[in-house]
This record gives C-alpha cells, sequence and structure tokens, in this order.
C-alpha cells in the first residue's frame, strides 16, 4: 500500500510539470498570435502612408509630364507656323522679283557683252526738265545733253551709248540723264567731266544688241545676271530656313512616336 501511493505520488508530481508546460506553451502560442496579429496591423498602418506618399509623387510627375508634352506641342506649333510664314514670305518675294527684275532681264535685248571704243562725244543741246520745290510744286530747268557713239567689236557697225536702261527709257538720245536740279551749272560741270572720261579710242567693255533693233548699247546693266543673282539669294535663304525648321520638327515629332512605341513594345 505504502509503495502504491508513492507510486501515484511520483506519477502525479511528475505529470504535474509537463501540464503546466503545455498549458504555459498553449498561452504563449495565443500571445505570439496576438502579437503578430498586432504587428502585421501596424505594418498596415504603416504602408498606408507610405502608399499615399508615393501617389502624390506620382501624381506631380503625371502633371510634370503633361505641362511639358503641353510646352513641347506648343513650341512645335509655333515653330510650325514660323516656317509657314518664312514660306510664304519667301513666295511673294519671288512673285514681286518675277515682275520687276526678272521680267526685266527677260525683257532686254541687251544680251551680249563686247568691247566698245568711243567714236564721238559732243553735247548737243539743253533738253527742259522739271523739278519740284515743294508740295504740289514744280518749277523747269535744264540739263545738257551728252551724245557718245561707239564702234562695237571692232566692227563697221556704230551704236549709241547709254549709260543703262533706266537713261535709255528716259532719254534714248543722252548718254546720261542726271536729277533734274536748280543749279545748272553744277550739272553742266558733271556732264562735261563724263565728257572728259569718255576718251576716243579707248575701249571698255559695253552690252549691246546682237540683232541691232535698237542700234544702242549700253556701259553698264541695272538687270543683269549678277543682279538677278544678288536678288533671289535672300528669297532663296528664307525658303530653305522655313523648310528646314518645318522639316526638323515633323522629325523630331516622328522620332519621339518611334520612341514611345519602343519603350511601350520594350514593357
Amino acid at each position: 500500500m505504502v509503495l502504491l501511493l508513492y507510486k501515484r505520488s511520483f506519477q502525479q508530481s511528475f505529470r504535474a510539470p509537463y501540464s503546466v508546460r503545455s498549458g504555459s506553451s498553449g498561452v504563449l502560442g495565443k500571445m505570439f498570435f496576438v502579437a503578430g496579429t498586432r504587428r502585421a496591423g501596424g505594418a498596415s498602418l504603416v504602408a498606408e502612408p507610405t502608399r499615399s506618399i508615393y501617389r502624390k509623387f506620382r501624381d506631380v510627375d503625371l502633371l510634370d509630364k503633361r505641362k511639358n508634352v503641353s510646352a513641347m506641342k506648343a513650341g512645335e506649333d509655333r515653330a510650325i507656323l514660323l516656317g509657314l510664314a518664312m514660306v510664304i514670305t519667301s513666295v511673294m518675294m519671288y512673285f514681286v522679283l518675277g515682275i520687276t527684275v526678272l521680267r526685266s532681264y527677260a525683257d532686254s535685248v541687251w544680251t551680249e557683252e563686247g568691247v566698245c571704243v568711243v567714236f564721238n562725244s559732243t553735247v548737243t543741246a539743253d533738253v527742259n526738265c522739271s523739278y519740284s520745290c515743294g508740295s504740289d510744286c514744280w518749277r523747269g530747268s535744264k540739263y545738257p545733253c551728252l551724245q557718245v557713239y561707239v564702234r562695237v567689236n571692232n566692227t563697221g557697225r556704230v551704236s549709241r551709248l547709254s549709260y543703262d536702261e533706266e537713261n535709255w527709257d528716259a532719254n534714248s538720245e543722252c548718254f546720261l540723264v542726271p536729277k533734274c536740279k536748280k543749279d545748272y551749272a553744277a550739272t553742266q560741270h558733271m556732264i562735261l567731266n563724263i565728257s572728259e572720261h569718255l576718251k576716243p579710242q579707248q575701249p571698255f567693255l559695253c552690252y549691246y544688241d546682237p540683232t541691232d533693233q535698237q542700234g544702242s548699247a549700253l556701259l553698264t546693266r541695272l538687270y543683269g545676271c549678277g543682279a538677278v543673282l544678288h536678288s533671289l539669294f535672300w528669297p532663296s535663304c528664307v525658303l530653305t530656313g522655313g523648310m528646314a525648321i518645318i522639316f526638323m520638327v515633323k522629325l523630331t515629332q516622328y522620332l519621339s512616336v518611334m520612341s514611345e512605341q519602343g519603350a511601350k513594345i520594350n514593357r
């Protein structure tokens, strides 16, 4: 009996710690679970502000991108308008030059360049002219008419020499039609100096009509090949610049579209 009681007490004493331990482990498991849930909840609470901050930065980036895109589109539109304005301006300049310089160059009969030798140079008579003395005020004056005859290319043909096309249109009989002035003596002195410079038997370059319809030659040409090229230089530069601006804008737009498509494919 004593031995039985001793065994029972020993078994109870031996089982008691394990029961306590098992209970404590359950309590500890519950505590660990509760702590884990708290930690998870705390992490979710911390994640929400970070997500909101990320969204704010993302919205700011999207707004900046939209502003940059709108600014780029506005700049591209202005560049295209500038290019179109330059092209239209150059076309208008070509039109004006076409009805003035090019037409005069095409209508000119003094197309051949040759060597002229002065045959005779004399002041024949005075030509009446008028000059402006104010608003709706005109007064009469005179200028001496200088006639110059030349031989062209050592031939027997004699032609009357004029300074340029405008002087020939104003008065084909005189070499130079000066601006009408009140002081006749000053105009006469200028014409006499020109007559002294045009010495006989002195060759110089001139322009003549190969068909000899006008019977005259020119010392210089207002609308020669050099004048035409010089007048067409600036309109050509404006046209080239306008077309280059439009081409560069269109090329930039095409490259941006291609880069966006490549970025979408890579994603």
